[in-house]
Parts: C-alpha cells; structure tokens; sequence
C-alpha cells in the first residue's frame, strides 16, 4: 500500500521537512536552555563556565549521533526510486518513532518534579545545537539536491 497520492511532492523537497523538524525545536531548545543559564547566571555565576563545559560536550555528542540519522535520512530521500512522494514520507516509521520518544522525553523532563534547573541550563543549550545543526545540514542537503536537479 503507498501513501504517495497524499500531498505529494518531488523528492527533494523532502528535506525541508526535516529541515523544519530539526531547525525549529533547535532554536526552541536552546533559547530555553539560554534562559535557563541566565537562571543559574543570576544566582550562581561560579556555575556557568562547568554549565557551558556541558552544553558543548552535549553538542558534540549528540552532533555525532545526528550526523548518521541525517546522512542515511538525506540518501534515504533522494534515492527515492519516484520524483514524487507523500510530503509524509519525509521519516519512515523508525523516524517518526525517534521523534515522539524525544519529544515525550523532552515533556517528560521538563514537568518532572524535582528536576534542577541548572540540568536545563548545561543540557538544553548543546541538545539545541545539535538538533540545528542537523537541520542546517538537511538545509544544505536540499540546496545541494536542488543544484543537482535544476528544480
């Protein structure tokens, strides 16, 4: 059974999908983060430079972890053997079920009792990294699939 009659557009253009789906949490996640540092900031600036220490190791590694789900998502896309897909087709179902255990951990942690803020302080600024640079990088991939293409 395919899908591909529901909203269907070039292959391609399945990357801005998941430019949108990795770029706008980015941004979100860390500007919360921002604001959780400037948090601790007020109260604790001796714990600022270990919080950014923290971030940027979050960065990093979850970075690495992004760089193979974008490789493998953009070949994946692009080796599409249609022109045309469902825009749903932008993730496969082990895609979509990465992004709700994220985004159910995300909510999770965030109304978890107890939870320091300085956690969402060194946490939140390297995951929003991260997750924007993965974007970014799908964003390059699109422009690049474009050039390619002559769409």
């Amino acid at each position: 059974m395919t899908f591909d009659h529901i909203l269907p557009v070039r292959r391609h253009h399945l990357l801005l999908m998941q430019v949108l789906c990795w770029l706008a949490p980015g941004i979100k996640i860390f500007i919360t983060g921002i604001k959780a540092l400037c948090g601790v900031a007020a109260v604790h600036p001796d714990r600022v430079w270990w919080l950014a220490v923290v971030a940027l190791a979050v960065a990093v590694a979850f970075s690495l972890m992004f760089h193979n789900f974008v490789k493998r998502y953009t070949l994946r896309i692009l080796n599409f053997p249609q022109e045309r897909k469902s825009l749903l087709a932008f993730l496969d179902l082990r895609g979509y079920l990465l992004i709700a255990f994220m985004m159910g951990l995300g909510i999770g942690l965030k109304y978890l009792p107890g939870m320091p803020v300085e956690f969402f302080a060194g946490f939140y600024p390297g995951l929003g990294t991260a997750l924007a640079v993965a974007g970014l990088r799908f964003l390059f991939s699109w422009f690049k699939a474009c050039k390619n293409t002559n769409h």
